[in-house]
């Protein structure tokens, strides 16, 4: 029996009809592939090939291809469709000179360049955050609502970064107390009338009156003494608490959240390490609003898993807070001298259900979170019943304490000023959401005629009047 042939590649110089495609070759007939089949699958490829060529030509030459490779390239951030900002150029002492005056009072020595200068950490570090978002280059904001620009003609708003809440504590004693009588000290309410002598010059505050300005002062007392001269823009404040009906407004301003002063709990959801029912560290004895905090002191100090006590600000109370917040199923949120505070926020980004007792109180980013469902607001009355509160908290069901830890998780960011898509980012989106109700105020005051008022106009839109109501 003959063996099997080998079957062998044809050499390169083959005539078979892999190597000659063309109908009239001169290779022998024996060796053609039939026309029809070969034709075919030919013009298939040919065809995808046309295709996707084409396919690709289209994508690389529309508009929209370049306009998104030039975003993500950092050379266009679309600024059509955001609100555009111009930062004013502020004399150096309403910025980095408060820094440094700021450490020079504690001892620090000169530095010699801004970026040497560190700004100090504390619950109303907002200033700082926003300001360095909007020095940061183009490409790194192009997801954020608000685009910078550099010429004041093309702005919807003017952002005024005087570091306001910073220079509040510049002293290591606020004036007015003992020690910080001294006339070398630094003045806050001189900077303060300083900045509207200033302001007061330039020519697009006096175009608009002001209105399409934008300020910050989240401490409750920036500002204080010029508040009403600057009461037509855009305030950005941690709540109304110091605030007249006629110079804050919730829609007019923007609440801005404390930034948070312990580490965030980057655990899992549970109730496992959290023994404790309840906690709450912080200055008991408060005025206004916050004498409430004495007699809750008086009926929760002596109960079972509750852990409350009087602290002060330092390093080793946060780090004390810290532990009770991680350890806990609920932080208490008594009002102190205003409706809000740090603490709440503390309690937040530690998965601690916060336990609102604060009347008053507003609240940041409202209308993309809803409060309910991560936190629990006791009216003020309510709350001094002797026992109500812990047995309240004791109802609670291990399955929606759970469910308040996912939906706290879940607005966690918010409440990040370090991330990206936190803090800064929403507070932008926010104030671009004012910029209909500035153009309003803007043209509407242009007609009218000065008046004398006994009684606030519409303009004049209070903030929270109703009263408050307990929420499980």
């Amino acid at each position: 029996m003959n063996p099997r042939p080998k079957i062998r590649s044809p050499p390169p110089n083959s005539k078979s009809p892999f190597f000659n495609v063309f109908p009239n070759s001169s290779s022998s007939s024996s060796h053609k592939m039939p026309r029809k089949s070969f034709i075919k699958p030919t013009l298939t490829l040919a065809s995808l090939l046309s295709f996707s060529l084409f396919a690709l030509y289209f994508a690389f030459s529309s508009p929209n291809f370049y306009l998104q490779q030039k975003i993500h390239d950092g050379y266009g951030d679309d600024k059509a469709n955001k609100v555009k900002v111009y930062v004013y150029d502020l004399p150096r002492k309403f910025t980095y000179g408060v820094i440094e005056r700021y450490e020079k009072s504690r001892g620090g020595e000169a530095k010699t360049d801004d970026a040497l200068l560190k700004y100090p950490g504390h619950q109303h570090s907002a200033e700082w955050y926003l300001f360095r978002d909007l020095n940061r280059p183009s490409r790194d904001r192009v997801d954020s609502a608000v685009a910078r620009v550099y010429d004041p003609d093309q702005a919807d708003l003017f952002y005024v970064p005087f570091f306001s809440s910073l220079s509040l504590v510049v002293n290591l004693n606020r004036p007015g107390t003992l020690g910080a009588a001294a006339p070398s000290l630094y003045s806050d309410e001189e900077m303060q009338e300083s900045l509207i002598e200033w302001l007061e010059n330039q020519e697009y505050w006096k175009r608009n009156n002001g209105w399409d300005h934008v300020f910050i002062c989240q401490d409750p007392n920036a500002l204080y003494k010029v508040v009403d001269r600057v009461k037509n823009g855009v305030l950005l404040v941690s709540d109304f608490g110091r605030l007249t009906h006629n110079q804050g407004s919730l829609v007019k301003d923007v609440i801005l959240p404390y930034s948070h002063r312990i580490n965030s709990y980057l655990g899992n959801i549970g109730v496992e390490n959290r023994d404790k029912l309840l906690f709450f560290m912080g200055n008991r004895y408060r005025k206004e609003g916050g004498k409430v905090r004495d007699l809750l002191f008086q009926l929760l100090e002596n109960e079972e898993d509750v852990i409350i006590k009087h602290g002060a600000q330092s390093r080793e109370s946060r780090r004390e807070a810290t532990r009770g917040m991680h350890t806990s199923k609920f932080c208490l949120h008594p009002a102190g001298d205003t409706p809000s505070a740090c603490r709440l926020f503390d309690a937040i980004v530690s998965l601690c259900i916060p336990v609102v007792v604060s009347d008053y109180i507003e609240l940041p980013f409202e209308d993309v979170i809803d409060y309910r469902k991560v936190a629990i607001f006791v009216d003020t009355n309510t709350a001094v019943q002797p026992g109500y509160l812990v047995k309240l908290l004791r109802t609670v069901s291990t399955e929606r304490i759970l469910e308040f830890q996912r939906n706290l998780k879940k607005v966690k960011h918010y409440f990040e000023y370090e991330d990206p898509n936190g803090t800064v980012k929403e507070i932008w989106r926010q104030v671009s959401q004012k910029l209909p109700l500035v153009n309003l105020m803007k043209n509407r005051d242009k007609r009218l005629v000065k008046r004398d008022l006994t009684e606030p106009d519409c303009s004049c839109l209070c903030s929270n009047q109703s009263g408050i109501q307990t929420t499980l």
